[in-house]
């Protein structure tokens, strides 16, 4: 019998924002835009931990930050313009392009 080996549960999906995301007054309609968006919201800490993260890890933010990004940027509503834009029609797979998105741009300016 084979053995399986999960992985460790990474911190960020149990970490909240501690920013009010209410506060953002429209929402983003573009991938650049919703990037735009968590780099304001996230504080240093939060980008160097995404940033070192190495990218087969990025997975562990679906149910902590990806969660927090389909609630607050409204992914759930079939006619987001920010869904359009990143050509999916599901909420989870827009959520994970931004993360990745939002990633890239932090390895940029971390690394």
């Amino acid at each position: 019998m084979r053995k399986i080996t999960l992985k460790p549960l990474h911190i960020w999906s149990l970490i909240k924002l501690n920013k009010n995301w209410s506060a953002i007054a429209c929402l983003p309609e573009t991938i650049d835009e919703a990037v735009d968006r968590l780099m304001a919201i996230l504080d240093s800490e939060q980008k160097i931990s995404i940033a070192n993260m190495p990218e087969d890890d990025l997975m562990s933010l679906h149910f902590g930050l990806g969660v927090q990004i389909r609630n607050a940027f409204c992914l759930h509503n079939t006619n987001s313009k920010l869904l359009a834009s990143c050509n999916t029609e599901h909420p989870d797979d827009a959520s994970q392009i931004i993360i990745d998105k939002l990633w890239t741009q932090l390895r940029h300016e971390h690394h």
